[in-house]
């Protein structure tokens, strides 16, 4: 085996028969950073699988078995070989009763809480061992949760030395996604989720290539281009009859929404509107831009110039939760049109703190007496659950965007891994290692959003069954495990019928 050095981590690449062949771009999630205690520091290889190197607290020798059998594409690689599986059990055995289970005799204890409690272990050592023999991935991440929730250091140490085996990173969508969310456990035990988060951001390829990882994400899956299109067409339907728009976006990115809207509004009978923008967005997003919101001021000036659109924008880079009714810069006479694409979820609620962001900014955006209000967020809910169930959530509701990559996205595409690591990996580590402020991605379902905007003094505005169509007709290009769904004037775009985005619109 090859040794490489990542700081003061070592890591071995594993043998050639178990792992997918080396890539030029891999992962470089470093969760370990902050582990001082726990065994389990892990990080990513050149082979694209995270590896560690564990204490022997739970040495679990999971060679391969004499066929040559173990694939981490579609099996687990728990061996056959009859000696290599007695002493994986042994060793499971010591995890789950503990160092003197050698030499306990069930029979001679008289004592019923004692027996009681042995036999409780006895069981979950069986039925610990029949899952790892099962190689459920899914099965055993959430164990591995669990006993991180019951603070089962030794049990944690257990599957995940079992777990490294069985992701990857260049692997088949549940072993993607699985990677990362080892690397969020592994983050958790480590207290270094924020700094990952923070590390990971959606940044400007360093090439020639101009695009964006995060617009590679949205040229691949419809999930956000689908999200920018409804939005956009709500915003069209309000401001038929306007002279002059104005547009608060609360999170412009980027600006790849406005352009389709220019294009849009410069087609109306009549002439085109004034359109101003004014662009929200902290000073950490120049990162993800590769510079200032002055970027965006440029990208959507040539396309007005371009529509022949008279056009204004107006830059405020400062954070949502800063963001005061002076900051707007409201004029006379314009219709007002607000958007909240991809960005409320990432606002502190009353359950973070007594700064309730999230409902003061739908108090700030109705005290302008808004055309419309769009939203667009993740269909998940992942704000106020706790750990174990927020996992489950978190799992499901990513490996549906892993799988619908596969089909757009070759696997061995080389800016694949980087369009999941810095546009999917960052959102799943922050959900499940960060608590508290530091945990920023917190998605609600549609029924908490409508309750907040109803509270807010809001009301429904239906999505056209013009807009309906046309997100129809866009999703003929993609695969047809895509699915779109109109409840009650909000469109749901799915994968397979799993919910992903929703997409609604509200007025005063």
């Amino acid at each position: 085996m090859q040794t490489f050095q990542k700081g003061k981590v070592t890591v071995q690449e594993m043998e050639p028969n178990c792992w997918p062949p080396n890539l030029e771009q891999y992962c470089t999630l470093d969760s370990s950073s902050g582990l001082q205690n726990s065994s389990s520091t892990a990080s990513f290889s050149p082979n694209g699988s995270p590896v560690s190197q564990p204490n022997n607290s739970c040495p679990m020798d999971l060679r391969r078995s004499p066929d040559n059998t173990c694939s981490p594409v579609s099996d687990s690689c728990v061996t056959d070989n009859e000696h290599d599986l007695s002493h994986m059990i042994r060793q499971l055995e010591t995890a789950m009763l503990g160092t003197d289970s050698d030499n306990i005799d069930v029979h001679a204890i008289t004592a019923s809480g004692r027996s009681t409690e042995v036999s409780i272990k006895s069981e979950r050592w069986k039925y610990m061992m029949e899952m790892i023999a099962r190689g459920d991935l899914k099965e055993l991440l959430c164990a591995c949760a669990k006993a991180i929730e019951n603070k089962d250091m030794h049990l944690t140490d257990c599957l995940m030395t079992q777990l490294r085996q069985m992701v990857s990173v260049s692997g088949e969508p549940k072993q993607r996604l699985g990677a990362y969310m080892l690397e969020g456990l592994v983050a958790r035990l480590a207290s270094s989720g924020s700094s990952i988060y923070k590390s990971l951001r959606c940044k400007e390829p360093a090439s020639s290539e101009l695009l964006s990882y995060m617009h590679i994400l949205y040229e691949i899956c419809p999930y956000f281009k689908f999200g920018y299109m409804s939005a956009n067409g709500a915003i069209v339907e309000a401001m038929k009859d306007e002279s002059r728009v104005h547009i608060i976006d609360f999170q412009i990115a980027q600006g790849s929404q406005w352009l389709t809207l220019i294009h849009a509004l410069a087609a109306q009978p009549g002439g085109p509107p004034s359109i101003r923008i004014t662009g929200i967005d902290d000073s950490t997003s120049a990162y993800a831009r590769g510079g200032g919101l002055e970027i965006v001021r440029q990208r959507l000036s040539k396309v007005a110039e371009l529509c022949k659109v008279p056009f204004e924008f107006h830059a405020a880079a400062i954070s949502a939760t800063d963001v005061q009714l002076e900051n707007l810069r409201i004029q006379p006479g314009e219709a007002i049109a607000v958007n909240f694409a991809m960005m409320l979820h990432h606002m502190p609620d009353e359950s973070v703190g007594t700064q309730n962001h999230r409902d003061r900014l739908l108090r700030l955006a109705k005290s302008l007496s808004p055309k419309v209000v769009t939203l667009v967020e993740q269909e998940a809910n992942t704000n106020t659950a706790p750990f174990v169930p927020r996992f489950l959530e978190t799992m499901n509701h990513f490996l549906p965007i892993f799988e619908s990559i596969d089909v757009s996205l070759p696997r061995d595409h080389k800016e694949r891994i980087n369009v999941e690591q810095h546009c999917l990996a960052r959102e799943i580590v922050n959900i499940i290692a960060c608590e508290g402020p530091e945990r920023v991605e917190r998605h609600e379902l549609l029924g908490k959003w409508r309750s907040r905007f109803i509270m807010a003094g809001f009301k429904p505005f239906p999505l056209s069954s013009f807009v309906n169509s046309t997100i129809k007709t866009l999703l003929q290009s993609y695969c047809d495990k895509y699915t779109l769904e109109d409840k009650d004037g909000v469109l749901f775009l799915g994968w397979m019928n799993r919910a992903i985005v929703a997409s609604c619109a509200w007025r005063c």
